[in-house]
């Protein structure tokens, strides 16, 4: 059974522009992530599913320096890019992650990765119903549920996020294409945003990798928070998914 991870990552970003170039203690965004995904012990290959601006380089040289292939696809038909990247390697599974979470956890990817295949489910995530931070963002599915959804999908939204068709028509949302799963937290915390969209979140990230390092669990970076509310304070006023949102909203 292969297991491929892919994570999205490019330069152009309307809020935070060269967020995942931004750098902390000298390691950029993308390169805290891209460590902290290789420790999942269920993932056999991880990719960076990047696009054709010409700026895209920065992300493949990063990629290079942690050992890591990297594919240049479609800037908006993300959904696109993601089976282009896919397809050599003919997986029987994709895990699907985003360079803007830089803190992901590789405990929850495999929790995740392991949900999905003992139950032998087309899609299983953590996003479906979040308990978690934003940040840790986990969808894991089969390559063949992937083929499907590019085939199938025909909204501007559905190809841009990669997932939507899926999800919306999984059995979780009340669909029946899709067996799926939702792996959640015994407790919320989904109020709390650990991901990179804004100034305002990189300053939090920035000062919690600063006091805590870039290698402890989402639990750690959670209980640090608890204790310094006013940190949470920097960057509460985003909405979660505002993106997807957004672009739902447009179809």
């Amino acid at each position: 059974m292969k297991i491929l991870a892919i994570t999205q990552a490019r330069v152009g970003s309307t809020r935070l522009p060269e967020k995942v170039l931004k750098t902390i203690k000298g390691k950029t965004l993308l390169e805290i992530h891209l460590n902290r995904v290789l420790q999942s012990k269920l993932i056999n290959k991880l990719k960076v599913a990047t696009t054709v601006e010409p700026d895209a380089n920065k992300i493949v040289e990063i990629a290079n320096k942690v050992g890591v292939e990297s594919f240049k696809g479609p800037v908006d038909n993300v959904l696109e890019r993601f089976l282009l990247t896919a397809l050599p390697e003919n997986p029987d599974y994709v895990v699907r992650l985003t360079s803007d979470c830089p803190l992901i956890d590789p405990l929850e990817i495999d929790k995740v990765i392991e949900a999905c295949v003992t139950g032998q489910y087309d899609y299983a995530s953590n996003v479906l119903e979040p308990t978690l931070p934003d940040g840790m963002d986990v969808e894991v599915f089969k390559f063949s549920a992937l083929e499907k959804a590019y085939k199938e999908a025909v909204l501007r939204s559905d190809r841009e996020h990669v997932t939507p068709y899926i999800w919306r028509n999984s059995t979780v949302k009340g669909g029946s294409i899709f067996k799926s799963f939702c792996v959640k937290n015994n407790e919320d915390f989904s109020k709390y945003r650990l991901t990179v969209d804004t100034q305002e979140d990189f300053d939090l990230i920035e000062k919690l990798i600063n006091k805590l390092g870039v290698d402890k669990g989402w639990w750690e970076y959670i209980s640090y928070l608890k204790i310094h509310p006013e940190l949470v304070n920097l960057n509460s006023k985003y909405e979660r998914n505002e993106g997807l949102k957004k672009s739902i909203s447009e179809d």
